[in-house]
């Protein structure tokens, strides 16, 4: 492990290698107070559940644009850098409406400004992922591709360690300090992070104007649809993908081919000024982005994965009124919880590439949503109480429903990212991976929508839980609604290898 530690050292260098860790732990460390947030828009706001599930849906709308963040950087340069200038934005928006909700009361007392300091801070969040990513990919590129692995893994492990100790400290932190002292704590870290951004150096891009992206997309035009990408290394690159919102972005950054590297040799037009440069290169961005994601191959697939969200209310808030205020779970067992949903996310992960890859995506897919339903099973003997009278304790079926409910929906999303890349066409993977994630992303904000409505439907607020065995009954009805849809997956695709139906 030192020897690795090492090796990677020497290639990139300590301070990247500090900048890379951090950001990740960070993002895997969030879990330690946006469990404060849900307690504060509980029991300081006293928000209904579906006005809660409300509040995160639009906090949480910036990761579903995640490409514009990709294409800014890529394409308008600042004083000639294109990843450090951006990631001290992102840093900034992270780090300023933390400290803000610590200091200010009236701040995280009142809905309209909790809701566009969250956004502004999940704005700055979901940059800094895309453009870590992204220097990351200039790395491995510039530096020794033969680290892309170790590069991967070692972020990877830093979300994963971030998550868990974000997990374990915020049920604890939650029984002992108070939520303004947990958000100055949690802004320690983005201060940090904007610290180590001056650590790094990166080469200016003395005004390169960007064209692999209509190169690139005439190239695929001129020789017909998406291809896969080679088996293993595609296998390879999801593989480690673990948690459902950051590994998306790891995605993208990994295939982006934008990265400054050394100055070139460029011919801008003449009598254009840089403005005009920029916009030219936003223009061929947006336009390769749409002519590849017309495609019928790649547009029934990223569908499908749309609808799979839409079509299934989302009623996790709800269920965390009805375990906090119900069931009577202290914070520090949820914290214990999703620690092993962390364990259950890795498990699933590691069942797909043992024993799931070589099997049709379609029958994963069928599968994973059966799985889906068995867990809306268990919520509902947990809301019906049958548990009790079998003697079956509460804290049991939270603590297995947890890590089956990761498991199951990671089994599910490592075909998203295995046929994401394999549809992405040459030259644009990077971007057009990060769409396809967006999409996804922005798929489970509408389901958060469509459970946050139901829960208002069905009147079930805080203290009143009578229609919530209905809410969930109907969640689990909808769960085979997207099996009715997967003749839109290509019928012969595999973790290996993908066919388009003829």
């Amino acid at each position: 492990m030192i020897e690795w530690m090492k090796h990677l050292k020497t290639a990139f260098g300590l301070a990247f290698l500090w900048l890379v860790c951090l950001i990740y732990f960070t993002q895997g460390f969030r879990s330690f107070v946006w469990t404060a947030v849900s307690y504060q828009l509980k029991d300081r706001l006293r928000l209904s559940p579906s006005a809660s599930q409300f509040v995160f849906s639009i906090a949480f709308f910036p990761w579903s644009i995640k490409p514009i963040y990709g294409i800014l950087s890529d394409c308008i340069p600042i004083n000639g850098k294109k990843r450090i200038p951006y990631l001290v934005i992102a840093t900034l928006m992270s780090l300023v409406p933390w400290f803000i909700l610590g200091v200010s009361a009236a701040s995280r007392s009142s809905m309209q400004h909790l809701i566009i300091l969250l956004t502004v801070q999940n704005l700055g969040s979901a940059m800094a992922d895309v453009v870590v990513d992204a220097m990351i990919a200039e790395a491995v590129r510039c530096e020794k591709a033969l680290f892309a692995g170790d590069l991967q893994s070692i972020s990877w492990l830093s979300m994963a360690f971030g998550g868990v100790c974000g997990s374990l400290l915020g049920g604890y932190a939650l029984t002992n300090l108070g939520i303004d002292i947990i958000f100055l704590l949690f802004s320690l870290l983005p201060a940090v992070q904007l610290f180590s951004c001056g650590l790094v150096e990166e080469n200016s891009t003395d005004g390169e104007v960007l064209s692999e992206f209509s190169a690139s997309i005439d190239s695929h035009l001129l020789h017909g649809n998406a291809k896969h990408l080679d088996e293993d290394s595609s296998l390879e690159k999801k593989s480690y993908d673990g948690a459902r919102k950051r590994k998306k972005s790891k995605k993208k950054n990994k295939k982006t081919q934008f990265m400054p590297r050394k100055p070139q040799a460029q011919s801008p037009r003449k009598g254009k000024c840089l403005a005009v440069q920029w916009f030219q290169s936003l223009k061929d961005a947006t336009y390769s982005l749409c002519c590849a994601f017309k495609q019928p191959i790649i547009l029934r697939s990223m569908a499908w994965f749309f609808l799979a969200h839409v079509t299934v209310p989302n009623l996790s808030t709800v269920m965390f009124y009805y375990q906090t205020e119900f069931l009577q779970l202290e914070a520090s067992f949820l914290g214990t919880a999703r620690v092993i949903g962390w364990l259950g996310l890795m498990l699933g992960t590691f069942t797909y590439n043992q024993y799931l890859k070589k099997m049709k995506l379609r029958r994963i897919l069928m599968l994973a949503h059966i799985g889906l339903a068995f867990l809306n099973l268990v919520d509902l003997v947990l809301v019906s109480r049958t548990n009790v009278a079998y003697g079956v304790s509460d804290k049991t079926l939270v603590l297995w429903g947890s890590a089956l409910s990761d498991a199951i929906n990671q089994l599910k999303f490592m075909p998203f990212l295995i046929l994401s890349g394999q549809l992405c066409p040459p030259g644009i993977e990077g971007t057009l991976f990060a769409l396809f994630m967006s999409i996804n992303n922005f798929g489970s904000t509408v389901g958060s929508f469509v459970g946050a409505g139901l829960a208002s439907i069905l009147d079930i607020s805080s203290g009143s839980f009578d229609n919530l065995l209905l809410g969930i009954t109907i969640q689990l009805f909808c769960t085979f609604i997207p099996i009715m849809f997967l003749f839109l997956i290509p019928k012969e695709a595999t973790g290996i290898a993908s066919k388009p139906d003829s």
